[in-house]
């Protein structure tokens, strides 16, 4: 089988095509062979050395999203030879899926339902499980709240509009001007366009912030909340001075580390067969020209996902 790797970290043009032996599945995995890997903004942050690494030093091969068909079921009677399956892997571990065949946890993946494709539900996992983690797991979100989602344009942004609108929510959204549309498609009552108005002076009494952008936006965000309100940030490192501020303040203050959650997938899916839940595909990219799809990823500021075909 063919498989993406790198012998060191730096820009796209570390990563390489190279043949490697197929996996041999454990007693409670499947190997699946692979139609489409959904890209994301961490795996570009591994590549380059940006990020703690997560899958130890190169060489290594990234990802973590797949949708493809079992081949072989092992000793796991949830899924056999033929069964059509997508999900997120071992997270934080390797997956290893920027690969023809992966053998993954069958507790890992659910049945990819048809009406979507192998690309769409490889898009689906890392950003639709950060979103439902977080709004339903951490942030308890329920019919009525207001919620403020940062980034609603990105890939958790967009999945989290949804989520959080299909739970009877009030969402407002910031994005750029451009993406306005795209957010207002997705479900957002409001949208603030970060590029000319400073959110914090724009909405007040927030129930739940989901933050996907970092930075300084996680500070500003305890004046939008209400009293005992909760901010859920999928992006910021734990800081325990900021902590602190939003105890005092009498709100909370949550981090997301994403799990492959069977049970949030089949929520996902729950979603996508009622209608209520799409994710967008920006581009998609052959196997070969992973490096392009990893230029693309640098440059950030995506609509959606970036998907690699295979």
């Amino acid at each position: 089988m063919r498989v993406i790797t790198q012998q060191t970290l730096g820009g796209p043009e570390v990563l390489t095509i190279v043949d490697a032996p197929e996996p041999q599945p454990l007693p409670t995995e499947v190997l699946v062979r692979v139609k489409a890997i959904g890209l994301n903004p961490l795996e570009a942050l591994l590549r380059a050395g940006a990020f703690p690494p997560l899958i130890g030093r190169p060489p290594f091969i990234l990802g973590w999203d797949i949708s493809g068909v079992v081949e072989e079921g092992s000793l796991t009677y949830r899924f056999r030879p033929g069964d059509e399956v997508f999900g997120m892997p071992l997270f934080p571990r390797a997956a290893s899926a920027y690969a023809e065949v992966v053998s993954a946890p069958a507790l890992h993946l659910v049945r990819k339902p048809s009406s979507l494709s192998h690309v769409e539900a490889s898009a689906l996992p890392v950003v639709g499980l950060t979103a439902w983690q977080g709004l339903v797991d951490l942030g308890g979100v329920r019919e009525g709240d207001r919620v403020l989602v940062h980034g609603g344009g990105g890939g958790v942004g967009h999945v989290a509009i949804q989520i959080a609108k299909a739970l009877g929510a009030h969402v407002i959204t910031t994005a750029g001007g451009s993406k306005r549309k795209f957010v207002e498609g997705c479900g957002a009552d409001e949208v603030i366009d970060y590029t000319a108005v400073d959110f914090s002076e724009a909405v007040r009494d927030i129930d739940v912030v989901l933050d996907t952008i970092g930075g300084d936006t996680v500070e500003r965000s305890l004046d939008v909340l209400r009293p005992g309100g909760h901010l859920v940030t999928a992006v910021a490192e734990e800081d325990s001075e900021l902590v602190a501020k939003y105890e005092a303040a009498g709100m909370r203050f949550s981090g997301i580390a994403v799990d492959p959650d069977p049970v949030a997938l089949r929520g996902l899916v729950e979603l996508v067969e009622q209608g209520r839940l799409r994710v967008h595909v920006q581009e998609t990219f052959p196997f070969e020209r992973v490096a392009d799809a990893h230029r693309l990823l640098d440059r950030g500021h995506l609509q959606g996902k970036l998907v690699l075909t295979v």
